[in-house]
């Protein structure tokens, strides 16, 4: 099903290359980033045959969090709107973003925040904000890269 507007709640599943899939929610918009859509994106893979219950899917474990255009995604084809289920819960995620030309090795001018709430400058990542989540706004198909391999597809300043 295709949708023009895209709402807090919907769950959205992405076909793998191997006869399998796995789902994401839209859990916020980020004034802090270009209000833009924040996702979770579940761990689980499942057989594409399978009709999944949308309930104990959004009960999985996290696997990661970003921003991305959910809207683009189903435009282009990369997923599909699965349904809306309502009351997200708190989302309580920390992001990063660096200063540095993501070319740069290893940054130590990084930025991190939660969810509509003011970046901080913290220089150097340490502590829990090494586990921060990176904070730009990803195309559709480096969401889905990262879904199948854990990993983005492109160059990004890393930290130590």
């Amino acid at each position: 099903m295709k949708r023009k507007n895209t709402k807090i709640g919907d769950v959205f599943v992405v076909k793998l290359d191997n006869g399998r899939k796995k789902y994401f929610q839209l859990v916020a918009f980020d004034l802090t980033q270009l209000n833009s859509d924040v996702i979770r994106v579940f761990r689980t893979e499942y057989p594409e045959s399978i009709d999944s219950n949308l309930f104990e899917i959004i009960k999985d474990e996290v696997d990661f969090y970003a921003h991305c255009v959910t809207s683009l995604g189903i435009k282009f084809g990369f997923w599909e709107w699965a349904g809306n289920l309502t009351g997200v819960g708190n989302i309580d995620v920390l992001f990063r973003s660096s200063s540095d030309s993501p070319k740069t090795k290893i940054s130590n001018n990084w930025w991190i925040w939660k969810v509509n709430e003011p970046q901080q400058y913290v220089g150097k990542l340490e502590g829990e904000n090494k586990v921060a989540e990176i904070g730009s706004v990803m195309p559709a198909d480096s969401i889905v890269y990262r879904m199948k391999t854990g990993k983005y597809d492109f160059v990004y300043p890393n930290f130590e």
